[in-house]
């Protein structure tokens, strides 16, 4: 194969690949040759059963483009001059990562905390600071940036910027931009609690809510001054972020709009003492990634999930809970869905007694634990009577005889699919980013179980794939 040359693509294109290839941890030339031999199903796993055995019937899943394609939303940020601009620099790669092209503007404030350089860095575009700059004025370049985007954000904005729009100033780039625009406009206010409660700034927000803008915050914490504490937290650039794409995202459409998804996702954490409990590695990375495709598809989504370091997806109902007892209750409480996915690594087992006190060591040894078995999430709500989802999904995570072990599972939880994936410690899927799947679908009418076998893909591309896989069967059962 010829040497792989990029410099020829669009910058567009090129930009893609580099963030890509940055999640991945490798080289943009290593990312096109992954995207070409996943095209071509280099390598895809085969499932191999003994001769002996009849095995069912397989179809290959469809490739999907691994190249995600650019959501076209122009954003320009307006960073104003306070301690939370800093967090500003962070907004702009949240932004980044949903494919948001950022422009930024500096008022002079915010050059105090933050520099150009670094903002320009991070968006890759030039950064804007003076109403009265040449190069960009020859053409009212305030004006473009006020109406070539599709928002404004302004973060943080002060209780000074909040002032002077509420009253119509545009004495400098900032508030040009502010008064010149025709589009929506997002504020993530960021000030002392004082400042936040003065009379003067809630008249000024009133006046401004009137006139249409929207507001995001500001939270309740820590303030940079020693001793302060209140709210005047600028909201987290994740929540401004999603806050965004709320605003920018049209009304939903999608394969499974009007449709209800109860999904599962995380470990569970049965106490042995209040200091000690038994879980396992999940990570909830993968139940989260259908959660958020499913939402993407236009569902209405219930994600129930155990202890997990991760963000709330944008447009999820999210239930925290710790213990699978807690599980069952919330997802029985969800009920009824047109579609259940059990992705959560449920503790098979907890203590049948748990420790008021912390167990302590002792000479006589080990103190010891009696296990009982867990409530069977998957297995109870496949077999309801009433209220069970019309498709109910399972995740079979192994170590050995993977196909085996999850058609096995299939039958005897008396659910519809089961999503089989290796979970040996050399894959590295627990905790990790790619995941490498088989979907073991039952047979209608005691037909033969069908098996799609699809390539090492990152979850979120799995959830995308299992998303599609499902309306296309709910397509199809509408359409007889």
């Amino acid at each position: 194969m010829a040497s792989l040359t990029v410099r020829k693509l669009d910058e567009a294109l090129k930009a893609q690949l580099r963030l890509r290839a940055a999640r991945h941890g490798r080289s943009v030339e290593d990312e096109v040759r992954t995207i070409l031999r996943e095209a071509t199903h280099e390598g895809a796993p085969q499932v191999r059963r003994q001769e002996h055995q009849r095995a069912p019937e397989i179809k290959s899943m469809p490739t999907l483009s691994s190249v995600a394609s650019s959501t076209g939303f122009k954003v320009t940020l307006i960073i104003g001059g306070g301690i939370a601009a800093y967090k500003a620099l962070d907004l702009i790669r949240r932004l980044k990562e949903r494919d948001v092209h950022v422009r930024c503007v500096l008022t002079r404030g915010a050059q105090q905390f933050v520099t150009a350089l670094s903002a320009s860095a991070l968006a890759h575009e030039h950064v804007y600071t003076d109403l009265f700059d040449p190069k960009s004025e020859f053409d009212a370049g305030h004006i473009r940036l006020a109406r070539d985007c599709d928002m404004i954000v302004v973060a943080p904005a002060t209780a000074d910027l909040m002032a002077k729009m509420a009253h119509g100033h545009a004495d400098d780039l900032a508030t040009a931009i502010l008064l010149a625009s025709n589009r929506p406009v997002l504020l993530a206010p960021a000030m002392n609690p004082l400042m936040w409660n003065n009379p003067s700034t809630r008249r000024n927000l009133a006046q401004l809510k009137t006139d249409g803008i929207l507001v995001i915050g500001p939270n309740a914490g820590e303030m940079a001054e020693a001793n302060e504490a209140g709210i005047g937290r600028m909201a987290e650039p994740i929540e401004i972020a999603n806050a965004a794409m709320e605003i920018l995202r049209p009304a939903p459409v999608g394969p499974l709009v009007g449709k209800r998804i109860l999904i599962t996702a995380g470990p569970t954490h049965e106490p042995i003492d209040p200091v000690r409990y038994i879980a396992n590695r999940s990570s909830g990375k993968q139940g989260f990634a259908i959660a958020a495709s499913a939402a993407a598809a236009g569902a209405n989504v219930t994600l129930v999930s155990g202890p997990v370091g991760l963000n709330d997806p944008p447009g999820v109902r999210v239930i925290r809970v710790e213990a699978a007892r807690d599980m069952l209750r919330q997802v029985e409480d969800a009920l009824p869905a047109d579609i259940a996915i059990f992705a959560a690594a449920v503790a098979d087992w907890r203590v049948a007694r748990e420790g008021d006190q912390k167990i302590k060591k002792t000479s006589s040894g080990m103190p010891p634990l009696q296990l009982v078995e867990n409530p069977d999430i998957l297995a109870t709500i496949s077999k309801l009577k009433q209220k069970r989802p019309p498709l109910v999904i399972g995740f079979a995570a192994e170590t050995e005889h993977l196909i085996d072990n999850a058609m096995s599972k299939l039958l005897r939880k008396g659910c519809d699919w089961i999503v089989a994936n290796d979970v040996s410690p050399s894959g590295g899927v627990m905790g990790g980013d790619r995941n490498t799947v088989h979907l073991l679908m039952k047979g209608k009418s005691g037909g033969e179980t069908k098996i799609e076998s699809w390539p090492a893909m990152m979850k979120d591309d799995v959830a995308s794939a299992l998303v599609d896989r499902i309306a296309r069967e709910i397509s199809a059962a509408e359409s007889t």
